[in-house]
Formats: C-alpha cells, sequence, structure tokens
C-alpha cells in the first residue's frame, strides 16, 4: 500500500508549531513515518512538490491577500488540509493587532511604512479555503497531532475536543486557581491539551481558544469578583489567543 503524502505549509507565524514537530525522536513519530511520505516541510527539507497531496498541514494566520492564492493552490491538490497551531486555526496571537492602531509605528518605529509590513487583518486561514480539521494550541500538541493523522490514516473520524478546560481540571484532580487566589479562563477555554498549566499552578490564557458558544458575560463576572480585576482587565484578559473569537471581534 502507498504511503499517504503529507506537505507542511507556513504563512504568518513564527513557525513555532514546525519546530514542535521537528522535536519528534520517539517511536510513535518513527511509526508514523513508516505510514506517511513527508514530500514538503520547509524547516527540515529543501524538496518541494506541485503534486497532489493527501494531507496538507498549514501553519500560520491569513493576513495577506496575495496570500490566498497560494492557499488556494494547496487545497486544491491536497484531499485533506488540516490546520494546525493557533495562528492557523484562529488567527491566534497575530490576531491582536485587529484590535490595535498604529501598531506597526509603535513596534517598527521609523520603519513602519516599509511595503513587507503591509498587511490585513490576521484571520484563520479557514478565511481564505475549507478547512477539514483544526489542530489548536500555541504551539499545538504534537501528540494531538499524531493521533489525528493516525485516526486519517486508519479512516477513523478525529474527534477534536469542544468542552472547557475545566472538565480535564476536574479529571486530574486539580485545584481551581480561584481557590488559590489566582485567575484562570479555562471555563471557556477549549480543552484537549490535559490542562498541564493549572496542575503546575500556572492560569489557563486559552491558548486553544475557546468552546463554541462561551460565556464571556460570566468569565468577566468571576474575573471581576474572584481574581479582583479591574473591569478594563477583565474584559481584555482572553483576547492574547482569541481576539477573533471574541464577541467584540472585527
Amino acid at each position: 500500500m502507498a504511503k499517504a503524502k503529507v506537505a507542511f505549509f507556513d504563512f504568518t507565524c513564527c513557525e513555532g508549531c514546525q519546530i514542535e514537530m521537528t522535536n519528534f525522536g520517539d517511536a510513535a513519530f518513527l511509526e508514523l513515518l513508516n505510514h506517511v511520505e513527508i514530500v514538503e516541510f520547509r524547516e527540515v527539507m529543501s524538496e518541494k512538490t506541485k503534486e497532489p497531496i493527501d494531507i496538507a498541514l498549514v501553519e500560520g494566520s491569513f493576513t495577506r491577500e496575495a496570500d490566498r492564492k497560494r492557499l488556494e493552490e494547496i487545497r486544491n491538490r491536497a484531499k485533506i488540509v488540516i490546520a494546525y497551531g493557533a495562528c492557523a486555526a484562529t488567527g491566534g496571537v497575530n490576531a491582536l493587532k485587529n484590535h490595535m492602531t498604529d501598531y506597526k509605528e509603535d513596534v517598527y518605529g521609523k520603519d513602519a511604512g516599509m511595503p513587507h509590513l503591509d498587511s490585513q487583518k490576521a484571520l484563520p486561514i479557514s478565511a481564505a479555503i475549507k478547512v477539514d480539521y483544526c489542530v489548536y494550541g500555541c504551539p499545538m500538541d504534537k501528540y494531538e497531532l499524531l493521533r489525528i493523522l493516525s485516526h486519517l490514516l486508519h479512516d477513523k473520524e478525529p474527534v477534536i475536543p469542544n468542552y472547557p478546560v475545566c472538565v480535564e481540571c476536574k479529571r486530574n484532580g486539580t485545584i481551581c486557581r480561584y481557590q488559590e487566589g489566582d485567575h484562570c479562563i479555562g471555563q471557556v477555554a477549549r480543552a484537549g491539551c490535559g490542562a498541564p498549566c493549572p496542575a503546575d499552578g500556572i492560569p489557563c490564557e486559552a491558548c486553544r481558544g475557546f468552546v463554541d458558544k462561551p460565556n464571556e458575560k460570566a468569565l468577566k463576572k468571576v474575573l471581576i469578583e474572584k481574581a479582583k480585576f479591574s473591569e478594563k482587565r477583565a474584559e481584555s484578559k482572553s483576547r492574547i489567543f482569541s481576539a477573533n473569537l471574541r464577541s467584540d471581534a472585527q
């Protein structure tokens, strides 16, 4: 049986999810290589292909209309497109600029007018092409990606979690950050990571985005009443990874 052809592509991102993939060295990843042929992966190989692809993995957000054509070409060549990492799946940290003005001047100063800095809103790649599956997180969980690829190779429908991180904390017996006098936004954050941050005493920042239909009003209320946040801080707290998912997304 022929191996599935898999290719990795990147758009506006730090390429951290690609780097995360290169950190594999365990038996699970080596076994995957027995079933797939990686035909393009800029971080680890110079070869490129224009041939049809079984699975295209796309990292990075859609921030330039000029990138639409390349995305459409990938979509036309691929049987399955997976957006992996927060930037590709939701717009990620890049989408913070959608809520800002003069951000180029703040970051680049006198060089803000350079042509290559001209870009539009940071959007998930689903704003340009049809996406079949998303692997959330910043960076994405490489074992979750392995699991999804394994399911696809075995003609099984991957299960993408759509319940809050609080569920995983309960399962793990993790003490709620609010009981420790801390804050957390796990009540609206999409689970699937295993909730390692709260277990290590670190509040969840929703790097996997929101669950569908998050109760943002309740989140704001608990941040004000329990974590003693100011109204302004409570209002903006969940924006870092979910700027495109909030009700005030523009």
